[in-house]
């Protein structure tokens, strides 16, 4: 039985945290459809651009910010949660080693090794016990051993959120003509945008991921601006 080394190999460098290109996007794509709602339902019902910007400034600083503190909450259990799980898959090292190179064994075994080579990287592992941890958690619990990084989340969110959700209120904020009708473009360009932009990581080509983003946000749009008539004077 081969016993994890603590100083024979040194820890590896952990890594903090994930991409953030879920929290740009999602903060993205709800400040684009949450304001031009707004946008679209206060001209809607033939209220002032005053009121426009009232209500588009408030959604964009409150629900950014809601949304914001819910991610960190959301990536803040994350966190806590994968520091409870290594934990506990440390104390199984330290308690009972044997059972967990067996754990260990299948999880690899899981991934395609067999024979020689199954048994030689089992034992190469177990000589790193921070490696040994890590592929505790991906092979018993599916996670990765990286550590989310509550604040950076929120962060992107949040900027990803003003920054697009400002798009709709740019026309009347610079007291521009058609004002509406330009909010309308710009958004949809918004849209298209974001979706062309995560399409750098899926398979989708730009233009499908572009469309898709657009018929969804402008079909949320054109929901708030059909409400907003029934309220019209």
């Amino acid at each position: 039985m081969t016993e994890p080394s603590k100083t024979d190999t040194p820890a590896p460098p952990r890594r903090d945290g994930h991409g953030h290109l879920r929290d740009i996007v999602y903060g993205a794509i709800d400040g684009s459809v949450t304001t031009f709602a707004i946008v679209a339902g206060v001209a809607g019902a033939g209220l002032s651009p005053f009121v426009i910007l009232a209500l588009g400034f408030a959604n964009v600083l409150a629900d950014g910010f809601s949304m914001a503190a819910g991610n960190y909450s959301a990536t803040k259990a994350e966190h806590d949660d994968l520091a409870r799980l290594r934990g506990l898959e440390a104390a199984r090292i330290d308690r009972d080693p044997a059972e967990a190179r067996t754990a260990l064994r299948a999880t690899l075994a899981d991934k395609g090794l067999s024979g020689d080579t199954l048994e030689a990287a089992t034992d190469q592992v177990t000589q790193d016990r921070d490696r040994w941890i890590a592929l505790l958690l991906d092979g018993e619990h599916g996670l990765s051993a990286h550590d989310p990084h509550p604040m950076r989340a929120a962060l992107a969110t949040f900027g990803a959120f003003l920054a697009a959700g400002m798009v709709p209120l740019l026309p009347f904020l610079l007291a521009l003509a058609s004002a509406f009708e330009l909010a309308t473009v710009l958004t949809l360009v918004t849209f298209f945008g974001i979706g062309a932009y995560k399409s750098h990581w899926s398979l989708a080509p730009w233009w499908r991921s572009g469309t898709e983003t657009l018929l969804i946000g402008g079909a949320a749009a054109g929901i708030a601006y059909v409400v907003g008539t029934l309220f019209s004077a």
